[in-house]
């Protein structure tokens, strides 16, 4: 089981979850959002690492302590993380069972991907951008049914604290109002966790920032490293320590 990842990046803070987490990127989406902020994610010619659950262990465990510490763990993003449902599900079985998991998604995947990770993610973080079909279809160029369906079916786990809600302002597409139905919508459903916010557009941020903001997301995160001899007996320890407690099963 193999998956592309274009970026890794550690030591985040109150940024994807809770505690130090670690951000991993997949490749690949289902949406063409007009202010994509990772536009990497789509195009082909992006440089990938092709890693194995196995593999993205390995280079996630020299982060151990801070996450036990912390109570943080992995944040799964992209690109659209829950295309990538396997590999989480493989994941959550061989990490430390402490670790937390985190996922960045816009819910716009079937639902059985949505089904499959509800026993393995201990918070989602959805992007849901707007409840209005014609706004969502405007800006993502997707189906925001797919969306609202697959919240439902959250709601009717009764997972609704295990999920924060992203109700951007998107300049040219919404509007505070637009946003305040969105929300009252999402409410009715059960969920009281939302993160609003107003999206940053090139026009607002002017040139020199845009710049400066395109070539950080095009430069590479954090590598794979080539562990010496003394990290990787270190893992082997570690490891040995995970294989002595089960993969959970399902969640608190």
């Amino acid at each position: 089981m193999e998956c592309p990842v274009f970026g890794i990046s550690r030591h985040r803070i109150a940024t994807d979850g809770e505690g130090v987490t670690t951000l991993v990127a997949f490749h690949r989406c289902t949406l063409h959002c007009h202010y994509c902020l990772n536009p990497q994610s789509l195009d082909p010619t992006t440089p990938c690492q092709v890693l194995t659950p196995e593999a993205l262990l390995d280079a996630t465990l020299i982060d151990n302590l801070y996450f036990l510490a912390t109570g943080g763990g992995i944040t799964f993003g992209g690109g659209e993380p829950a295309l990538r449902h396997d590999f989480i599900l493989r994941f959550r079985e061989i990490c430390p069972p402490e670790w937390k998991l985190f996922i960045e998604t816009s819910l716009n995947v079937p639902r059985a991907n949505v089904e499959a990770l509800t026993g393995a993610i201990d918070h989602f973080i959805v992007d849901v951008k707007d409840t209005h079909p014609a706004i969502y279809h405007a800006y993502t160029g997707g189906d925001v049914e797919r969306v609202l369906s697959n919240l439902r079916y959250l709601a009717d786990k009764g997972l609704q604290e295990r999920v924060t809600l992203r109700l951007p302002l998107i300049p040219e597409y919404n509007t505070e109002a637009d946003i305040d139905e969105s929300e009252q919508c999402l409410r009715e459903m059960g969920f009281t966790l939302f993160d609003r916010f107003e999206y940053l557009t090139p026009e607002a941020i002017g040139p020199h920032a845009l710049k400066k903001r395109h070539n950080a997301a095009k430069a590479p995160q954090e590598p794979i490293k080539n562990y010496n001899n003394d990290q990787q007996q270190n893992h082997r320890i570690i490891r040995n320590k995970i294989s002595r407690h089960p993969g959970r099963d399902g969640m608190d």
